[in-house]
């Protein structure tokens, strides 16, 4: 049985159309449509419903040293107000989830997971946790909205201290008021863009997104779905789990090697990754040449020879190229190799090319 957001019936009302995703019932698109919401987000904003992602708080004396073990990123030299992403590894180097931590205090971490992973991540923590720390689920205690875009920054200054926002990318602030209710707000986001997310009491996130909506009227703002979501964060160069990152992925192969530091102590995974060696694939990005789109899970040929598979793929929007990310055999993951996708028996040729597809300038 799916759950839903605080957001549900704001949505219906909105004209959202209601897919199930990640145990939850959210809009993969309005009415405006998944194209209009992508380009919204690339040129003026966009506000998305992400209240389904996770929230899991690591406090105590060894919290720390829990990250360190449990995290492949290295948190040591993480201060108070920062954010940093890391992939969550298994004992074999596969790739449980990602996630962001938020430092709030010396022994006091704010982790966000993907929503999928969330009690899956949350029974791989307790499972493992050693020392004295106390790990909490409190997803059920926040609701969150993701503003994403170039005019980002100036609908949130027209409901919040402009003097208070964060500016660095990966900087967050607490307990600032945004139209009078008590916010966490963070300089992240899965697009691409400048942005914002913010998290609330879910009881007043209703209030939040009206008070956002109706003061991004003049900038362009308008609701975003699913949809948009994925085509952005694609676009973006982005991995998803589930597509790019699995238990069965290394982050060297999803090309996640910055958030790995093999020079940190231990941690889980580090063992089998030094056993591994170097990947024997890696994800690449692909532009089709043909006429034709990829999807995910399309064989990739080199010369008549299966080389790897297509992870997500679509036609992007504001780059207007049919483009896909794939796993392919690293001999042939140089810029500008030719291969061929294979979309429903049809063999599209496309080549490799350098990520992110769409870059901010």
């Amino acid at each position: 049985m799916e759950k839903k957001t605080p957001l549900y019936d704001l949505h219906l009302s909105l004209g959202g159309k209601i897919v199930p995703f990640g145990g939850y019932l959210l809009p993969v698109q309005y009415e405006t449509g998944l194209i209009k919401e992508h380009m919204a987000v690339r040129t003026a904003c966009g506000l998305f419903d992400v209240s389904h992602m996770g929230e899991i708080l690591f406090k105590g004396p060894d919290a720390l040293s829990n990250l360190q073990n449990l995290l492949s990123n290295d948190f040591t030299n993480l201060e108070v107000g920062r954010v940093r992403y890391s992939p969550i590894l298994n004992e074999e180097g596969g790739i449980v989830d990602d996630l962001i931590v938020y430092k709030f205090a010396e022994d006091e971490y704010f982790l966000v997971p993907n929503a999928a992973n969330k009690d899956k991540d949350y029974a791989w923590f307790t499972s493992h946790q050693k020392g004295e720390v106390e790990i909490k689920d409190l997803s059920d205690q926040y609701a969150q909205l993701a503003l994403q875009g170039p005019k980002a920054k100036a609908v949130l200054s027209k409901l919040a201290d402009e003097s208070k926002l964060p500016t660095k990318y990966y900087s967050f602030v607490r307990d600032l008021p945004v139209a009078g209710i008590p916010c966490l707000v963070s300089r992240t986001g899965y697009t691409g863009e400048l942005g914002f997310e913010l998290y609330c009491a879910p009881d007043k996130a209703v209030e939040l997104a009206k008070a956002l909506l109706d003061a991004g009227k003049d900038e362009g703002l308008i609701p975003c779905g699913l949809g948009a979501r994925d085509t952005l964060r694609l676009e973006a160069g982005m991995p998803l789990y589930g597509h790019e990152m699995s238990d069965d992925i290394t982050p060297f192969e999803a090309g996640l090697d910055p958030f790995v530091k093999m020079d940190k102590e231990a941690f889980i995974g580090k063992a089998a990754l030094q056993k591994l060696g170097d990947p024997q694939r890696v994800r690449v990005g692909l532009v089709v040449t043909d006429r034709g789109i990829a999807r995910e899970h399309c064989d990739i040929y080199k010369d008549g020879e299966k080389v790897g598979e297509t992870t997500s793929g679509t036609l992007l929007p504001y780059t207007n190229k049919a483009s896909a990310m794939g796993m392919v055999q690293k001999q042939y993951v140089d810029i500008d190799t030719e291969l061929e996708i294979d979309v429903r028996g049809r063999r599209l040729k496309a080549k490799v090319v350098p990520l992110p597809f769409y870059e901010r300038s």
